[in-house]
């Protein structure tokens, strides 16, 4: 069974009331403190590893931003996802939490229908990490691998099944995997499927997401499409190329995490890709090629 222990910390008991109720529905055990030199505590001292944390930015005792950089700097919480509750809106303040590690946001006051899905993106970018990098660190007798390899991909399943195998190139298949992962899901979602940024958006916020995924896998011309998978190793370095038979996008806009996009539940992971997983990332032509690499 999935891990959906939620720590909740926040300043306002009201608030706590209000995230608890909006939680009701969710198969979640949430733990709620009202400190956060208590909840920084508990999530220490807790028998089973937090999935996800919310934080009050006004926490008392031990405010939001100082919590998640004693989260970051510790490696038991390293990857473990961290959703600012705020209800003072600054630029300056998301970048310095954008720069801490808090990729998810969610402004106060806010009403269920909004929280429910940014927990669940949290929850499923979690527990999908957590599954590519248990499959990619799987241990086994040695494989002598080839130079290169080439391979056609074009749904979910297929990702699940070759980022394995994908990440088993480079040196260190943990750290690459989720990295690989997040490539090949832009190159069917967004490329071959055609599924913009808003739309996936409001996908996500009616969880509809994998659905559509799967109805537009069906349809013409989407189900003639497929994507392609290149891997070459070279004299110091593990090179990736991921192609889609899109249209491309303007990946400018997704290299950098972007305070503008904090509160919406997508978009994070190119970026996130190009800060964990690679030392090189560039995308060619109209944005239908990425090349990615690792030191070998």
């Amino acid at each position: 069974m999935a891990n959906n222990l939620v720590l909740v910390a926040d300043g306002e008991r009201n608030s706590l009331d209000l995230i608890a109720s909006a939680l009701a529905s969710e198969p979640l055990v949430l733990d709620l403190e009202i400190d956060g030199l208590k909840a920084w505590e508990r999530l220490c001292s807790a028998d089973e590893t937090y999935a996800l944390v919310l934080l009050d930015a006004r926490l008392p005792g031990l405010d939001g931003l100082s919590f998640l950089r004693r989260m970051r700097a510790d490696t038991r919480f390293g990857e473990t996802p961290v959703i600012i509750l705020t209800s003072a809106y600054s630029q300056e303040k998301v970048n310095e939490g954008l720069k801490a590690g808090a990729y998810y946001y969610l402004l106060k006051p806010f009403q269920p229908e909004a929280l429910i899905p940014i927990v669940r993106g949290a929850l499923e970018d979690y527990h999908g990490l957590r599954m590519i990098r248990d499959f990619s660190g799987q241990g086994g007798a040695p494989v002598k691998l080839p130079v290169s390899a080439e391979y056609h991909f074009r749904t979910l399943k297929d990702i699940r099944r070759l980022v394995p195998v994908l990440a088993g190139f480079a040196p260190q298949p943990r750290l690459a995997a989720p990295g690989l992962a997040d490539l090949m899901l832009n190159a069917i979602e967004h490329g071959n499927l055609g599924i913009t940024y808003y739309e996936k958006a409001q996908l996500k916020l009616e969880g509809k997401w994998e659905s559509e995924i799967e109805r537009r896998l069906g349809m013409a011309p989407f189900r003639a499409r497929f994507a392609t998978a290149k891997v070459k190793r070279f004299p110091g370095r593990v090179e990736y190329t991921i192609a889609d038979q899109g249209k491309g996008f303007d990946w400018r806009d997704y290299l950098e995490f972007d305070s503008s996009r904090v509160f919406d539940p997508n978009g994070r992971g190119i970026a996130l890709a190009r800060k964990t997983s690679f030392s090189d990332l560039k995308f060619l032509g109209p944005g239908n090629v990425v090349v990615a690499t690792v030191p070998a």
